[in-house]
């Protein structure tokens, strides 16, 4: 009777839990996933994924234990060069026919700087067929409910390098293409 009674009350707390979870998706046409690579020294190239997804799973108003994850379409980069898009999706930077999606999966969300709306987020990228883990900068920007849609939405901008080189991205000619690619997503949730 009395593993009965721990196994009902385990249940029982396991499922509020559960229900008190909240999902968030992108809203498409307020989230953009761009970068920024430094070529020859001289200008910074900027391009953008036009397709990708994501969720945020929260049990807290503030997203202070949110876990985020993040597929990219790699095929839908767009530097607004023909030429060049088609390049970065060849064998020798990007290869989109062998490795076509791009993952993150947060493995932890922490607060080091004691502002209630800055974090850090650590977790998993997947690029290129090679894994490692990577810290970002999360600003949660606030939630409202929008005045058209009447949705809940909650505003993000996450931002952060990566070394291209620790995923075998391209040639590693730092004078030709910087190793460093900065990352900013930046865009809106809506509570499901």
């Amino acid at each position: 009777m009395k593993r009965k009674l721990v196994f009902i009350t385990a249940l029982f707390f396991s499922l509020t839990l559960f229900a008190q979870t909240t999902t968030w998706k992108p809203d498409p046409w307020h989230s953009k996933l761009t970068f920024s690579v430094v070529h020859q020294g001289f200008s910074s190239i900027l391009g953008l994924f036009e397709k990708f997804d994501g969720t945020i799973i929260t049990s807290k108003s503030d997203f202070s234990d949110a876990a985020f994850s993040l597929t990219v379409d790699v095929a839908s980069i767009n530097t607004e060069v023909k030429m060049r898009d088609d390049d970065l999706r060849g064998s020798h930077f990007f290869d989109v026919a062998k490795y076509p999606v791009m993952t993150f999966k947060s493995t932890s969300i922490i607060n080091t700087t004691g502002m209630k709306d800055r974090f850090k987020v650590i977790g998993n990228l997947t690029l290129h067929g090679v894994t490692k883990s990577i810290t970002m900068d999360l600003w949660y920007r606030g939630t409202h409910v929008d005045a058209m849609s009447k949705k809940t939405k909650a505003g993000f901008m996450v931002t952060g390098t990566i070394n291209r080189g620790d995923f075998n991205l391209g040639p590693v000619d730092p004078f030709d293409i910087s190793n460093d690619i900065m990352i900013k997503a930046d865009g809106e949730f809506i509570k499901q």
